[in-house]
């Protein structure tokens, strides 16, 4: 970081994952950050916290199907949609359209909530 408190550029290559004339042989991920490490990037960054509050669209997928037209427009209350997942399986998470973990179902206080179980290598 330099005097006025701002990230280099060869900083801002190694954040963002990026190998242009940095000297970093793979790119950089979040993900393989430890406590310690993200601890001290954040006191030592000041634009940190203008990240943080970005907002993710974050979907969690049950499963999915391919109807017809004509299908779709029986349907009614009531009605049911097979999905391609049985009872049990993993869902899927998505942070802005990324498949970025695995998790389970869970009810918490008559709300539906994901535990997550596996997280994706890398996903950013």
């Amino acid at each position: 970081m330099n005097d006025n408190g701002k990230l280099t550029q060869e900083e801002m290559d190694t954040l963002l994952g990026s190998n242009n004339g940095s000297k970093t042989e793979e790119p950089f991920h979040f993900s393989e950050l430890t406590a310690k490490e993200t601890k001290q990037l954040k006191e030592e960054s000041v634009n940190l916290p203008l990240l943080l509050d970005i907002p993710l669209e974050v979907v969690v997928e049950l499963g999915r199907t391919k109807k017809k037209i004509s299908e779709v427009l029986e349907w009614t209350s009531g009605s049911i949609v097979d999905l391609d997942k049985m009872a049990g399986e993993p869902v899927d998470i998505y942070v802005n359209k990324k498949l970025v973990a695995k998790g389970e179902v869970v009810v918490i206080d008559e709300h539906f909530g994901v535990r997550l179980t596996e997280i994706s290598p890398a996903p950013f």
